[in-house]
């Protein structure tokens, strides 16, 4: 894993496959985040058989071959799309073009899994809604920033134990290294990348709607800057925003692409939640100061205050549970109306921002 950029951010967990070897087979097309790899480790890691690759960029795809040296590459999207063995398709494409990729697997009978953000606009969001209607097919996506770390699961398991009781606000901090001239120049054109509050801050978002057990939410505000990048025009380096969810929990939370070079990760990663009977605080990838640095769960209510270290401890359950999804169709890993209204709030908070400067 690259601790010093959030693009290749892409955990390693202990394989614990659900499903029988051949049973459950995947491709991957689209490789232009670097999340498709933490994407492809978490489902072949719960069993998943990484079957096909394709990408119009031979240098990308050489680049996956590398790394999962089994995987088939495709001449064609549609080399992939027409083989019926394939269960579900990855993709990491470009956040603009991740949902016509996803309309097209589902066209074929494919369960779809997108990098967040998993789309860019609400007529994508709509297009989205319908095709799952029409094919009963899955538009899952990788909110990584709870489902692929282990203090933010963690988390979600004290809160269903009632460690803090009703949550009623969460803080969210969400950081990154910006390391510009390794970007694609993509990244720095908000219709392509969706902007800094639909692209990063979707992570925030549905972590809010996820502890606060919200359906629903109002963006009562939000801020956008391009502080420090006037060279890229359609770019901002900060986002915030504040949110009123349908059971009367708040939410505020930033996002930005200030995180300093001596930080010894790509970015300082911080989860408050407010209960009526204690809080929790996430330091997700680093904890400053200490020589344990990710995984790191702070814990005070009417026992006591707890600081737990849980890296190793906890793995990630989401992908074992979209892979038994995707075969019993259920919705046990997230559900389709939570995945869609995170993309939803995450596009309105977007295109509602107040621009500063």
């Amino acid at each position: 894993m690259d601790n010093k950029s959030g693009m290749f951010y892409a955990p390693k967990g202990k394989p614990n496959p659900v499903v029988s070897p051949g049973e459950f087979r995947i491709a991957a097309i689209g490789l232009d985040h670097g999340h498709i790899y933490g994407m492809c480790n978490g489902l072949i890691e719960a069993g998943a058989q990484l079957d096909w690759v394709y990408d119009p960029d031979p240098a990308k795809v050489a680049a996956f071959q590398q790394k999962y040296p089994t995987v088939k590459v495709a001449r064609s999207e549609q080399e992939i799309l027409q083989d019926e063995r394939i269960a579900l398709v990855a993709s990491a494409a470009i956040p603009s073009d991740r949902c016509d990729v996803g309309l097209r697997a589902m066209s074929h009978g494919k369960d779809y899994f997108a990098d967040k953000a998993p789309l860019t606009t609400l007529e994508q969001l709509e297009r989205a809604k319908q095709k799952v209607a029409e094919t009963n097919r899955k538009y899952a996506v990788y909110y990584s920033e709870r489902l692929h770390v282990e203090s933010a699961v963690y988390a979600g398991q004290l809160i269903d134990q009632g460690a803090i009781g009703r949550v009623i606000q969460v803080l969210g901090l969400g950081p990154h290294r910006l390391n510009a001239k390794h970007r694609p120049h993509w990244f720095f054109d908000r219709d392509r990348f969706g902007g800094i509050l639909c692209d990063i801050g979707s992570h925030q978002i549905e972590q809010f709607l996820y502890y606060t057990g919200a359906k629903n939410a109002e963006v009562v505000h939000s801020k956008i800057a391009n502080y420090h990048n006037k060279q890229h025009v359609k770019f901002e380096d900060f986002g915030d925003a504040t949110l009123v969810a349908d059971n009367g929990a708040t939410g505020y939370f930033r996002v930005d692409w200030f995180t300093p070079d001596g930080l010894s990760t790509w970015g300082d990663g911080r989860t408050v939640i407010l209960g009526t009977e204690g809080y929790i605080e996430l330091r997700k990838y680093v904890d400053i100061g200490r020589e344990q640095g990710s995984g790191n769960v702070y814990l005070v209510n009417g026992e006591g205050e707890h600081r737990l270290n849980i890296s190793g401890q906890v793995g990630y359950p989401y992908f074992g549970q979209l892979i038994l999804d995707c075969i019993h169709r259920t919705e046990n890993a997230m559900t389709q109306e939570h995945a869609f209204k995170a993309a939803e709030l995450s596009v309105i908070a977007q295109s509602n921002a107040t621009q500063i400067e």
